[in-house]
């Protein structure tokens, strides 16, 4: 078979002339292939999306519908159909993945089925489905580790958002200086926080331990008293003297509809079950450990130097009466002056190439790593083709960095900016809506090798996300829905399909 190139850089990139014998869509699937074959070869020693993994797994999909992916792992091994019900975003919240999670729950290693947080009560009502008849010896818990990390200082924490806006989104500027820590646009930081004082102080009043300061050490730092698990109410259930307190904690355990408190903390369920007083020690073991918070970073080392910088979305609503804060987010945005932390290495990386087209997808919060991405670009000089999706509620109050995105766009380091304002006209306008206005521009740039990039929302943005471009495959590419799954498959493989997402 003979093929065309077309220059899009140094190296050519084959395409498949039109006389070849192959349907429109077959021709478009493998130019996007070649594409990015050759656009990608410069990048075969640098980390990527992860390497396809051996064993086939269908369901492993966000936007298939529950009962379809539980229907795609009918008669495999409990492990799989568990991930079937896992939302399939591999967000890290639960603190796996959604295959290691389901194999943990299988052989026992994780008892809580309540750890997943974009598929919410539905994915923990399947869970529990698929547990209720499987007998597993539970695994001795770990001891609970410090998390490791680098004592850092908290230079600002600057608000984003205007006046008037609904959010409030800092800007966190951490000091790196006498610490080890060293990071590349793309990677994330972990940061080990603390519960909020007046909480913990809280709880201990309502059980009667203010005197005790181990306890008090463990439920500041060791474990998260904002999110008990299902086996804590199972405790306080089987603790409870009174009859009715015990059976409206089974009630809450079992997650049937209108069971209240519901989304209770620790001191909502001291508050709401007096008589659901089990040993401290059993107490303690039953809550979740404070894990460390993954944030994308915000900024390129190039451009400040002896710095990380973080886009932090406070967290912080009333709630039975009383405020309730993000456990990180109001730790790092009102009471942190020094916060250990270290890097994660993440596979979301710029191509090595600045030839090659680079498309970004980062609504709120989920423009950290491209304003990392874009001021490495600005630093080392780079015009190349970019092009930033990006959007909020409303243009006057939440255009997060928008100074800098302008500069950017006007001095050749952003090529293309789409934006979206969900709450100024009377349409809600998202991201996606930008994505197929421009549909024919967007399959271009990716039939010529481009890089797609989503970071945000795991719940709803990804997955709208990931619809919109398999609407383009078909509309622009003349795909069937089989064959445009199959395009994005191939795409995340060469990695230039890759999200970070929340």
């Amino acid at each position: 078979m003979n093929v065309i190139t077309q220059n899009f850089g140094p190296a050519p990139v084959p395409l498949i002339p039109d006389s070849a014998p192959f349907t429109p869509e077959q021709r478009a699937w493998l130019n996007g292939f070649l594409a990015g074959l050759y656009g990608g070869a410069e990048n075969a020693s640098i980390p990527s999306a992860p390497p396809p993994p051996a064993e086939d797994f269908p369901w492993h999909d966000p936007t298939l519908e529950l009962e379809d992916r539980l229907a795609l792992a009918e008669g495999r091994s409990l492990p799989r159909r568990l991930m079937a019900a896992m939302a399939q975003l591999d967000c890290g919240q639960c603190g796996y993945l959604c295959q290691s999670y389901a194999e943990a729950l299988a052989d026992g290693r994780e008892t809580s089925t309540a750890l997943c947080q974009p598929g919410g009560k539905v994915t923990r009502d399947a869970v529990k489905r698929l547990m209720a008849d499987v007998k597993v010896a539970p695994a001795a818990a770990p001891a609970v580790a410090k998390p490791r990390g680098e004592t850092t200082r908290l230079l600002a924490s600057e608000r984003l958002t205007g006046k008037g806006s609904g959010k409030d989104v800092r800007r966190i500027v951490l000091d790196l200086s006498g610490t080890g820590i060293t990071y590349e646009p793309g990677d994330s930081l972990g940061v080990v926080v603390r519960n909020d004082p007046t909480l913990v102080e809280a709880c201990l009043t309502r059980l009667g331990a203010r005197d005790d300061d181990a306890l008090r050490e463990a439920l500041s730092a060791e474990r998260d008293i904002a999110r008990p698990l299902d086996r804590t109410l199972d405790l306080l259930a089987g603790a409870a003297r009174d009859a009715r307190e015990g059976a409206a904690l089974r009630r809450l355990a079992d997650g049937e509809d209108g069971a209240e408190p519901a989304d209770a903390d620790l001191l909502d369920l001291l508050e709401a079950f007096p008589s659901a007083r089990p040993p401290l020690a059993d107490l303690i073991a039953s809550l979740p450990t404070l894990k460390p918070r993954l944030y994308s970073i915000a900024s390129s080392p190039r451009a400040t130097p002896g710095r990380v910088e973080l886009c932090v979305g406070v967290v912080r609503e009333a709630r039975r009466g009383r405020m309730r804060d993000g456990v990180a987010s109001c730790h790092l945005a009102f009471r942190a002056d020094a916060v250990p932390a270290y890097t994660q290495v993440s596979h979301f990386r710029l191509p090595g190439r600045a030839e090659t087209p680079v498309v970004m997808v980062g609504p709120g919060t989920g423009i950290a790593p491209f304003r990392a991405f874009l001021q490495e670009r600005a630093a080392l000089g780079l015009k190349g083709r970019s092009w930033l999706f990006f959007g909020d509620r409303h243009a006057a109050t939440d255009f997060l960095f928008a100074e800098e995105i302008n500069g950017w766009k006007r001095d050749g380091t952003l090529q293309r900016l789409s934006l979206a304002w969900s709450r100024d006209g009377q349409a809600k306008d998202y991201v996606q809506h930008r994505m197929i206005e421009d549909a024919a521009d967007l399959w271009r740039w990716l039939q010529e090798g481009a890089h797609f990039y989503v970071c945000g929302d795991a719940s709803r943005m990804a997955k709208d996300v990931d619809a919109a471009l398999r609407q383009i495959a078909m509309s622009e590419g003349g795909m069937t829905p089989d064959q445009a799954r199959d395009w994005i498959v191939a795409l995340a493989r060469q990695g230039r399909y890759q999200r970070d997402v929340y």
